[in-house]
């Protein structure tokens, strides 16, 4: 089990909007959550936050069966029209990545199973 996590991508972003797009942005992101997770087996997690203390601050929890569905997703036509639709819009974005403390939990946590490729 733990091989599987070798491969798998953990990330979380951090997105911050120009204000007057903060409402504009929604959209966007619920829909690439939901076609990405939805149409792609190797995307595990697309699950985007507000931050409740400032409704410009976005956090997306991104998780990847590995490399190979990463990169299939980033090519993906959602992924693009979220791109394009929101590259206006956004002051300021990281890209974290992380690793799993606990990996065994995995699939406690997540319905998505690793044998879904």
């Amino acid at each position: 089990m733990m091989g599987l996590f070798l491969a798998m991508i953990f990330r979380i972003s951090e997105v911050e909007v120009h204000p007057q797009y903060a409402e504009s942005y929604l959209p966007y992101a619920a829909e690439v959550a939901s076609v990405s997770v939805t149409n792609e087996p190797g995307v595990v997690s697309i699950f985007p936050m507000r931050d409740k203390k400032n409704p410009n601050r976005f956090r997306i929890i991104e998780i990847y069966a590995d490399e190979k569905a990463y990169k299939a997703h980033i090519e993906s036509a959602h992924f693009k029209k979220y791109k394009s639709g929101t590259l206006h819009m956004v002051k300021e974005l990281a890209l974290l990545d992380h690793e799993p403390l606990v990996p065994e939990l995995r699939n406690l946590v997540f319905r998505k199973s690793a044998n879904e490729k």
